[in-house]
Order: C-alpha cells, then sequence, then structure tokens
C-alpha cells in the first residue's frame, strides 16, 4: 500500500509562531525549549485536524527558514542586514536591495560564516525525531539548500580567511548536509525538501531593476549560467546516494511580505533547463498567484518528477474555495498526470518567525480547503 493516496496534501514547511514563544526568544527565556515542544505539537495538531497527508513540525525551533543554522553549527554569527552593510563589497547595491524589500533592515538576520564550519548538533535530526514521537503521518523536513546558504552566508571580509572563496565553503556545505540527511533517511525521515528559492532571483537577473530576494544576493558574482550549473551540481552532490526518503527541492520567489508587488515575478520556464538535471523525486514549486506562469512550462520535467503543486496563497486572507483549488490543480494534472500531483501552500506561512505572512487560523483553514479539494479531485 502507498503511503499517501492520490493527491496527497503537504506543506512546505514553516507554521506561526504563537506570541509567547516568540517573547520567550527574545529574551532568552530559560522555558523557550518547552515553549517550542508546546508549540511544535499544536502546529502538527493544525495539520492532522485539517486532514493534511504529509506534515511538518511547523519550524517551530528556528527564526528563520535558513539562518537557524548558525545555532547549529560552528563558524557561524547570525548578522541583521544592517550589520552586513558594513562587510559587503557592493554597498550601494546592497543598499538599494535593502529599500526595496517591504521589511526593515535590523528585522532579517543572516547566518554569515566567520570560521570553519562542523555540526554543534543536528540540523534537524533532533526535530524530526520530536515529531515521529508525536505523530503517525508521513514527515517532510525542510534543510536550506546547498546554493542558498553557500551564497548567502559568505562575505569575504568575514568568511574569507576560513574559506579563501566560496566555492571552498560550497564544498563543506555539501559535507554537512550530507551527513545530516543521512542520518535523517536512517531514521525514517519520509521526504526532505532542499530550500533553493533564490534561483528565481538569479534566472529572473536582468528582468528587473532590482532583485528583491530576502538573504541571497550577498556573493553571486558569476552570470546567471555559472550560478545555476553551480546549483544544479550543488543539489546533485548533496542527494547523490541517499535513499529512503523522497527528495524535494522547494523553489518560490520570495515570501517575506503580503505586498505581492515586492515579490518577484516569472515563469519557471529559465529554470527548467537546470531543474530538469537535477537527479531529485520531487520540485515543489509555487503556482497560487498569476506571477508563477503557466503550468504548461513543467511538461519538460522528467517522468520521474512529481510536483508539489503550490495552489493555494499562504499570504493572503482569502480562503480560496475547494472548487477552484481543484480546478487549478486539473491545470496540472492535464500535464503531468494525477498520479504526480501533489498539493501545498505555495510556500510556508511563516518564513520568518517574527513576520509571518498568516495567523495560524487562518493557515489551518487553508489547509482545510486543500483536503477538500484533494478529495473532489479523488472523487473526480
Amino acid at each position: 500500500m502507498a503511503k499517501w493516496p492520490l493527491f496527497p496534501v503537504t506543506v512546505v514547511g514553516s507554521w506561526p509562531r504563537p506570541a509567547a514563544l516568540l517573547k520567550a526568544r527574545k529574551r532568552k527565556d530559560p522555558a523557550l525549549a518547552a515553549l517550542e515542544d508546546e508549540a511544535t505539537l499544536a502546529a502538527i495538531r493544525a495539520q492532522e485536524e485539517a486532514g493534511v497527508d504529509i506534515v511538518a513540525d511547523g519550524e517551530q525551533r528556528r527564526d528563520n527558514f535558513c539562518s537557524f543554522v548558525a545555532e547549529r553549527l560552528e563558524g557561524m554569527r547570525l548578522l541583521s542586514m544592517a550589520d552586513l552593510l558594513e562587510h559587503v563589497e557592493d554597498k550601494a547595491a546592497f543598499e538599494n536591495l535593502l529599500s526595496a524589500l517591504d521589511v526593515p533592515a535590523f528585522a532579517i538576520r543572516n547566518a554569515t560564516v566567520t570560521g570553519p564550519l562542523a555540526r554543534r548538533r543536528p540540523l534537524a535530526l533532533d526535530d524530526y525525531r520530536f515529531a515521529r514521537a508525536h505523530t503517525d503521518r508521513p514527515i517532510k523536513v525542510a534543510l536550506p539548500g546547498p546554493y542558498l546558504l553557500s551564497r548567502s552566508s559568505w562575505v569575504k571580509s568575514l568568511s574569507g580567511e576560513a574559506y579563501p572563496t566560496r566555492d571552498a565553503l560550497a564544498d563543506d556545505v555539501v559535507r554537512i548536509l550530507r551527513e545530516e540527511i543521512a542520518e535523517l533517511a536512517e531514521a525514517g525521515a519520509d521526504m526532505i525538501q532542499l530550500d533553493e528559492p533564490v534561483l528565481t532571483e538569479v534566472a529572473f537577473a536582468g528582468k528587473s531593476e532590482t532583485h528583491t530576494f530576502m538573504c541571497g544576493a550577498l556573493a553571486a558574482k558569476a552570470s546567471p549560467t555559472e550560478e545555476l550549473e553551480l546549483a544544479v551540481d550543488l543539489v546533485n552532490r548533496v542527494f547523490e546516494g541517499i535513499e529512503g526518503p523522497v527528495r524535494g527541492v522547494h523553489v518560490c520567489r520570495g515570501n517575506w511580505s503580503q505586498d505581492e508587488g515586492v515579490l518577484l515575478e516569472g515563469g519557471y520556464d529559465a529554470l527548467l533547463p537546470y531543474l530538469k538535471r537535477m537527479r531529485i523525486d520531487q520540485f515543489a514549486l509555487e503556482y497560487a498567484t498569476p506571477r508563477a506562469g503557466p503550468v504548461e512550462a513543467l511538461r519538460e520535467l522528467p517522468d520521474s518528477v512529481t510536483l508539489g503543486f503550490g495552489v493555494v496563497n499562504p499570504r493572503t486572507e482569502e480562503i480560496e474555495s475547494p472548487e477552484a483549488i481543484a480546478a487549478r490543480a486539473r491545470e496540472a494534472v492535464a500535464v503531468l498526470g494525477p498520479e504526480r500531483i501533489f498539493l501545498n501552500p505555495d510556500c510556508g506561512f511563516a518564513t520568518f518567525c517574527d513576520r509571518p505572512v498568516n495567523s495560524a487560523d487562518i493557515a489551518s483553514r487553508k489547509l482545510k480547503a486543500l483536503v477538500e479539494a484533494a478529495a473532489l479531485l479523488r472523487r473526480g
């Protein structure tokens, strides 16, 4: 029997954090760990009650989707965007990026390499084990991807002594991710997702006057083609030889603001020549807004690859109707077939812990609509 039914419903990763947890994290409260446990259980219960087939722990122990690694790796520091302005080489370009973001510069913190990397503790293994002990449903584990990590965390004046080049850092990032993923696979994780959202910023370089992607515009110096070739190589190296879990990659266009006007726009067409060379099992892509372009572009994906179809917008208060979700999903079915379609939101509901894009109540209602849409599709 398959692990999940036709049109399985899942999430991308993050869930809104309770106010008490956010306050405790800021105060470094001794009760923080207990509050994280409590919030994780609430996130899992909300997904189960909505009927989600493949759950996540909600990333309640993370300050955001990628910078949390600074707390778990030796050789990293958390620096705000304002702090980094002192160290980046192209200050004018960086200031332009900050001004385009609908976020204060102090509100986003970036994991920055300052010494040789080593795992102080697991990145996600302990979190997975906690979730596994509290749900009988399949579990997805999200990790920042190797391209994102090596690009956003290397700043020459801070990282150069330990890693003279970004390529040298990338080798260590691949090693650390492989160690983590091998342990997750052995522990029984059902899906492992690498988050590589900044690939869209690379693909659209030159198409807009400002690039607005969070935490991801620090170290890119090569041409877009060279950057995308590097991303393919790094993802393939991380997953090489890993068996057991569904190996996925998530690519979106930014998820830090409810203002759609500041988020990146463009179809996946420019990325497809590179995506289809990634040796993985699933792409989780956003298609809930017109910014994503036509679904037909995905016809080029290899037959062995499934699609995590982003079909509800995590940033709006409107609850999409199950009928509208099902109708949109049928567009993907027409391109890839029903067996290859998973249903999920475009992205997480709280990429940054201090700046969720929605409330837990609305997130739950959106997931219920996804589950109802999956039931309609199965009956159809």
